[in-house]
């Protein structure tokens, strides 16, 4: 099981896996609850669950309880030519269980680790100007 934690301040996340023992502190947790971020090594952390998907890929939905799937109708769009449709959209149960293969969290009390230490930047490679003119040059 992955957790996908962010913070809205700086609007960086990253991603952890958690450790197999770990794991029933976040079972038959429901979106809106708060985890401590212990379970992936973040202590003094707090972290609020906002959703994830489960094995099929199937995105949780706050409004179904318990950990099932069940087709739901949902808006197609707010406007334009789908304003006012609704569609039946396969999603899961809002509660975390074995089949739950993504957490997504957001940090709501921040711990003692700066943040930098808990989200680290990615370095983006470098781009060659001439290697970019190159492969320009051959289309």
């Amino acid at each position: 099981m992955k957790i996908v934690y962010s913070d809205k301040k700086t609007g960086r996340s990253a991603q952890a896996e958690i450790a197999e023992d770990m794991k029933p502190l976040l079972l038959n947790r429901r979106i809106g609850d708060a985890v401590d971020g212990a379970v992936i090594g973040l202590s003094g952390y707090k972290l609020q669950i906002t959703g994830g998907s489960d094995k099929s890929g199937f995105p949780m939905d706050a409004a179904l309880q318990g950990s099932g799937k069940r087709g739901m109708l949902r808006p197609a769009g707010s406007s334009g030519r789908n304003k006012g449709v609704r569609i039946r959209r396969t999603v899961a149960g809002s509660t975390v269980s074995e089949n739950t293969e993504q957490v997504n969290a957001v940090i709501v009390e921040y711990g003692a680790k700066s943040i930098d230490e808990v989200l680290p930047k990615k370095e983006k490679p470098a781009k060659d100007k001439a290697a970019g003119s190159a492969q320009e040059a051959k289309q």
